[in-house]
């Protein structure tokens, strides 16, 4: 039997239908998008003469999302456009000076304000590409440089890359499931917001889906578009047959019909019975779309019609609250589904929220000039944050990621490289020294200016496939995924341990 085509209105085509449209993207983000104990902090800073103190700050996470072995690093290209853009307009500033404390006495000073009115940006910022395996406790972003200028960045960059994040993991991790067949995001209409809906649809791109429903995210960052017809479309004609027919003749090059609107198997019946009738008239029936049922079963009955029919290039496309252990265990049971629509559990991150990114004070200089290692302290031995200004170098051998080992790049690197695991430190592994090394963090902003440029966004989904392929298959896995060994190098570690001991004994 020939294998079906993929090539429909719900599948990817080579060919892109439209350029990104960057000119009409939104205005620049506020930076009043933040909390407001940021501020309060940076008034302090100011009153206290400490605004200027350079500061390093790592962005990380603390543990890998959806009980799996991995991440994908997202978000950064509109985490750059934001700092890029980092000013308060007038319209901001006159109403941070409206904000009353307690005592009805205004929150911020004149004085205070007029600062943040020549504030910009004017440190260095490193940061992991987009489309990146990350693991825990590996700085996704390193910020340095004014401790007022680092602070105020916070909340827009924890925001700006955690949900991205999160949903980019999520969408590799549904086409892990789907084994090479196109997955297509249709999830706007249960996004987070129309913001939520665009950064998710962004994001499941760079994870790997072939192409969006959302027709904004489509001209925004150049994403192909993917849709039909609803069901609406069948209930508005009162008759399948009248409903197919008449898609078919108004959309003669994208006729995938949902069958399920009714009957599932009458409705594949249906669609071939047009798909004859109308094939003089230049129509090609491009496939079917289940929604509904046991999609294993009426696949494979679907696939059979379609077969008999003549019909051997129609896909099938299958969708209805899928995510990746839905499609797997389809997989398992031998469905015959070609493309899979992938929506509710792909934009809201169903089954955790929240990556629970954090952005933590590295280092600070004092006013004699000498560096000050800063850490948080914890009961939770996970939630003590590792002080210096970090580094993470990936080990490669024949081809395939070994270990990644977070240094301090201020200090000398080790003879040999050994990694501790901060959260178990039990867990310890040498790196062969004939392993390759490359470090991740690669500079994005020296002294408030860009100096990077972000890669186009075809290449970026390029790279997320390229890269989670050189990861064993162990840490790829849905159910008790493998550890990937990423963890301290061992004097950063020793280091730490010292620093825990001496701020819990006073010292």
């Amino acid at each position: 039997m020939k294998k079906p085509s993929s090539q429909s209105p719900e599948s990817p085509r080579e060919a892109r239908s439209a350029a990104p449209r960057r000119a009409e993207a939104a205005e620049a983000l506020s930076p009043l998008l933040t909390d407001l104990y940021q501020l309060t902090m940076a008034c302090g800073y100011w009153k206290h003469g400490m605004d200027r103190r350079e500061a390093v700050f790592d962005l990380f996470f603390r543990a890998n999302p959806f009980q799996g072995g991995f991440a994908v690093a997202c978000g950064l290209e509109e985490a750059v456009r934001f700092v890029e853009g980092f000013r308060f307009r007038r319209s901001e500033l006159d109403w941070l000076a409206d904000l009353r404390a307690a005592d009805g006495a205004p929150l911020f000073e004149e004085a205070f304000l007029k600062r943040l009115s020549r504030l910009r940006f004017t440190g260095d910022i490193d940061a992991i590409p987009e489309g990146s395996p990350v693991f825990p406790h590996e700085p996704l972003l390193r910020v340095e440089g004014p401790l007022m200028e680092c602070q105020l960045l916070e909340t827009a960059l924890l925001n700006l890359i955690g949900f991205p994040t999160l949903v980019a993991t999520k969408a590799a991790r549904v086409c892990l499931a789907a084994e090479g067949d196109p997955v297509l995001e249709f999830g706007l209409r249960r996004a987070q917001g129309p913001n939520g809906g665009l950064t998710a649809s962004r994001a499941a791109y760079v994870g790997g889906c072939a192409g969006v429903s959302n027709v904004l995210a489509g001209m925004r960052y150049g994403i192909p578009v993917r849709g039909t017809h609803a069901h609406s479309w069948v209930l508005a004609f009162g008759d399948e047959r009248q409903a197919f027919e008449a898609f078919a003749r108004a959309m003669p090059h994208n006729c995938t019909l949902l069958v399920d609107t009714f009957d599932s198997i009458a409705g594949v019946r249906r669609a071939i019975q047009t798909a004859k009738r109308l094939r003089s008239e230049g129509v090609r029936l491009l496939g079917v779309r289940l929604d509904s049922g046991d999609l294993a079963w009426l696949s494979r009955q679907a696939r059979r019609m379609l077969d008999e029919a003549g019909l051997q290039e129609a896909v099938i496309v299958a969708s209805n609250d899928l995510d990746e252990r839905a499609i797997a265990e389809l997989k398992r049971q031998g469905a015959a589904i070609n493309v899979w629509g992938v929506g509710t559990r792909l934009v809201t991150a169903y089954d955790q929220p929240a990556l629970g990114c954090v952005y933590k004070l590295a280092r600070i200089r004092e006013p004699d000039g000498a560096w000050r290692e800063c850490m948080k302290l914890s009961d939770e031995t996970a939630k003590t944050s590792v002080p210096g200004r970090r580094q993470v170098r990936r080990f490669s051998l024949e081809g395939r990621y070994i270990a990644d080992a977070i240094f301090d790049l201020s200090r000398p690197p080790p003879p040999r490289w050994r990694i501790v695991d901060p959260a178990d430190p039990i867990r310890r592994k040498d790196i062969p020294p004939e392993a390759e090394g490359e470090d991740l963090l690669q500079p994005i902003f020296r002294r408030g200016e860009r100096v990077w440029a972000a890669p186009p966004l075809d290449e970026t989904r390029a790279r997320t496939g390229r890269e989670l392929q050189r990861l064993d298959p162990g840490i790829l896995r849905f159910v008790n995924p493998n550890r990937y060994p990423a963890g301290l190098e061992e004097s950063l570690f020793e280091r730490r341990q010292r620093l825990i001991d001496c701020l819990r004994g006073g010292g």
